[in-house]
This record gives C-alpha cells, sequence and structure tokens, in this order.
C-alpha cells in the first residue's frame, strides 16, 4: 500500500465513525468518509472549538459547508516546492486529492531521471495535481478535463507555482473524443495518467461509466504511447479491485510493450497513529 505521512501543508488528524478530521494549511475541516467504519468516539464532540468547517451530507444527495470560524474563500498549501488552492467545493471536495502525493514524487522522479524532453497527458486532470508535478519536474503536459471550472481552477495552480505557461495545453474535452482525436493526428506522449470517475458526463454530455468504458480508453491510450515510453499510471476511487486494473494493464498495455506493473492501495497516514485511511487503487505500468 502506498502511502504518505510528511505532507508540509496536509495531516489527517483523527477518524472515527464515518468522519475525518483533516487539518489543510492553517484550517481543520471535518469531513465525512465511509469508508471510516471504526469508532473512536465523535470528533465534534472531541475536538469542539477547533473545527473550521464541517461538510455536512444530506439524505437526498450532496450536501454542505457548514463555516464554523474564519474560513477564507480559498487558501494555499504546499507539498515541498509545490503549492496547490484549495477552497470548500461541492460534494465535500477542497479541490486536491492530498493522497496523491505518492504518485506526484514518483511522476516527477521518473521525468527528472530522463534525460529528454518528456510528454505527459493527463486525463481527466482535474485541478491538475499531477500536471503541476510533472510540469515541476520539465514535462511538457497536455491537461484534459471535461469541466471549464476545474481547468480554471488548474490554472490558477500552475500560477501560484510560477510555471511555464509553454509547458501545459489545457483541453476541455471528453477524454475518449480527445484521445481519438490525437490518434487520428499521430500525437504521441511519453507519459499518461487517467483518475476515471465512476461514472460522468463530458462537455457535450457524453456519458462515461468506468465499468464500461475504461477498457476502451486503456486500448485507445496504447497508441498514444511514444516508441521510448516511461510510465502509465491510473487511479480510482470506483470501488474496482487493483487486481482488475492489473488484468486490464496486462492485456492493453504490458502486452504490447513489455515492463512491470505496480498495483494496490493508496492512503494517508493518520497523525499519531498506525491507522492508513485508504483512499482509492492505483495502477503503474512503467517500461
Amino acid at each position: 500500500m502506498l502511502y504518505i505521512d510528511n505532507f508540509d501543508g496536509y495531516k489527517l488528524i483523527d477518524t472515527s465513525r464515518g468522519e475525518k478530521l483533516e487539518k489543510w494549511g492553517d484550517y481543520y475541516l471535518l469531513r465525512p468518509d465511509p469508508t471510516i467504519i471504526w469508532d473512536k468516539g465523535d470528533l465534534k464532540e472531541k475536538y469542539y472549538g477547533k473545527i473550521n468547517a464541517i461538510y455536512h451530507r444530506s439524505n437526498k444527495g450532496g450536501g454542505y459547508w457548514e463555516n464554523i470560524d474564519n474560513i477564507p474563500d480559498n487558501w494555499i498549501i504546499n507539498y515541498k516546492n509545490l503549492k496547490f488552492n484549495i477552497r470548500e467545493m461541492g460534494f465535500k471536495h477542497t479541490g486536491l486529492f492530498p493522497e496523491q502525493a505518492s504518485n506526484w514524487d514518483y511522476m516527477m522522479d521518473k521525468i527528472t531521471k530522463e534525460n529528454r524532453k518528456i510528454k505527459v497527458l493527463n486525463l481527466f486532470a482535474y485541478t491538475g495535481g499531477a500536471t503541476i508535478a510533472c510540469m515541476k519536474a520539465g514535462a511538457h503536459v497536455t491537461h484534459v478535463d471535461s469541466s471549464k471550472g476545474m481547468i480554471e481552477v488548474a490554472k490558477k495552480n500552475v500560477e501560484i507555482n510560477k510555471l511555464d505557461t509553454k509547458l501545459v495545453r489545457y483541453i476541455q474535452e471528453d477524454v475518449i473524443k480527445f484521445v481519438k482525436r490525437e490518434i487520428r493526428r499521430g500525437n504521441k506522449y511519453d507519459a499518461i495518467i487517467m483518475d476515471p470517475p465512476s461514472y460522468g458526463r463530458g462537455a457535450n454530455k457524453e456519458v462515461w461509466n468506468i465499468e464500461d468504458s475504461l477498457s476502451y480508453l486503456v486500448d485507445l491510450c496504447s497508441k498514444l504511447l511514444s516508441d521510448n515510453p516511461l510510465f502509465l499510471i491510473i487511479n480510482s476511487y470506483s470501488g474496482l479491485s487493483y487486481t482488475s486494473i492489473d488484468n486490464l494493464l496486462s492485456l492493453s498495455i504490458k502486452d504490447k510493450f513489455g515492463g512491470e506493473i505496480d498495483t494496490g492501495e493508496i492512503g494517508i497516514k493518520e497523525e499519531n497513529s498506525n491507522l492508513i485511511l485508504p483512499c482509492g487503487i492505483y495502477a503503474r505500468w512503467e517500461k
């Protein structure tokens, strides 16, 4: 299992009864998490007076933020030499998945060891955590997401990191449509990253369902890899087994290019505890 325990601007303080208390920079946020099935008491009572905001789930779906004390519209946190904008968003999100720091370290290490220009394709790129990491290592990144709002946040993250905007291309489009067009154009990438949702809709209402669509997308992406590919990473929060993703990569990528596959759970270590909060799965293929 991959996990982080050294994130400068983020700490997982405590977990209990389907909730997690996190410190994002200077602010303590309490958010729901259905994977937390253990009981260490009521976190609201335990940390009364310390919590700055709570996300409440609605029985009808979604939910809302309750701001208790001095929460700004947005603020910046650091991970090593990377910076990220944080803000309260819908569906309990903050604009960043801190567990992905394990993957950022991997990407930056792989890219910086290459004595050549690396082209990266980041699909379902969200607010650009992986984009920032790869750009920081010197790669050129094509950042693809169907949400205009998420792309705008990614642009702000690039700006606060003072990265060269010539190293990034932003594309607001359905991922499969874009990948098909890149194949027709003959474009190639040395590394591909994807963080597919369980279900979603593209910019023009295209339907994405991970169980029906992921295999097709990975097969398409195999046609975009360069003659000297570096890696392909899939992250998933959908409930799929990492063994399923391992099998998929074996058939679609490893059988064609060789290399090795590493898969497993990804998580965050709780402060002052041996507990690790599971946060989905990862799969890495590397040449």
